[in-house]
């Protein structure tokens, strides 16, 4: 065994025994039919709550007017986000590996915490200076609405919670965790799960207006180079949610000025 290890790495091979124990993952489009069931069955049981909960019924034609209202927003967080996660970690055991290497949840080291920093500070200057020029409000309309209905139930706490730790953890799994996975399948496929990845985010993010998507896209395309360059969702997670409470705060103080 030691003289077979010996002879792959003189012809620069991997080890033999760390090839067997590489993960396996899923091909391309079975990794985005997987991610599209757990994305469609997590909010299944969400949209239902929040029509039950809101004697919406059960029609979905009068699901717009769940459109800016927070406590309607924070139910389908909180209840498709462990829905969405618990089927990810699920279909990342079926490959026969462990669910957290799968997905990367691995803390990120020491030497990373500056790219993340900088990559905050840069996209959050970007976003406001861009909105800024272009005399664009800070606080979009859908902020605005959901933090205000939000606060009139009472439930500020539960949305800063639901926007700033369930939200970013739910996403950066689905998207920078296990899509991604799946489609940076070698060195040279990392800038396509990047774009790929980032497109996909951004596309869902319907309640915001062209400009914000485009801010959207923007932010996904950097959230996946760190996730390339820390190889950790956890990463991604925690300048996903650093983001989030930026544009929290800035709700937060518009409507109290």
């Amino acid at each position: 065994m030691f003289g077979r290890r010996r002879k792959n790495e003189s012809l620069g091979l991997p080890p033999q025994s760390d090839a067997r124990c590489r993960p396996k993952t899923w091909g391309w489009l079975a990794t985005f039919g997987l991610a599209l069931i757990a994305a469609v069955a997590s909010q299944l049981p969400a949209l239902a709550a929040v029509s039950w909960s809101n004697d919406y019924g059960f029609r979905f034609a009068t699901l717009q007017h769940m459109t800016g209202d927070g406590v309607a927003a924070i139910t389908l967080v909180y209840v498709s986000t462990p829905v969405q996660v618990g089927l990810l970690f699920w279909f990342a055991r079926l490959r026969r590996s462990s669910a957290v290497e799968y997905l990367a949840l691995t803390l990120p080291r020491k030497r990373d915490m500056p790219v993340l920093l900088l990559s905050a500070a840069v996209l959050a200057a970007a976003s406001d200076g861009l909105s800024w020029l272009l005399g664009k409000n800070l606080v979009t309309s859908f902020q605005h609405d959901i933090y205000r209905s939000a606060a009139s139930a009472g439930a500020q706490v539960w949305l800063w919670l639901a926007v700033v730790i369930v939200a970013p953890i739910g996403e950066e799994i689905l998207f920078r965790g296990f899509l991604f996975r799946g489609w940076q399948r070698s060195s040279g496929d990392a800038w396509i799960a990047i774009g790929a990845t980032a497109v996909l985010w951004a596309i869902v993010h319907v309640q915001y207006d062209p400009l914000v998507i485009g801010e959207i896209l923007v932010a996904g395309l950097v959230l996946g180079w760190v996730r390339w360059r820390t190889r950790s969702t956890i990463s991604t997670i925690l300048l996903h949610s650093v983001l989030n409470a930026g544009g929290m705060a800035e709700t937060y103080f518009r409507l109290r000025g």
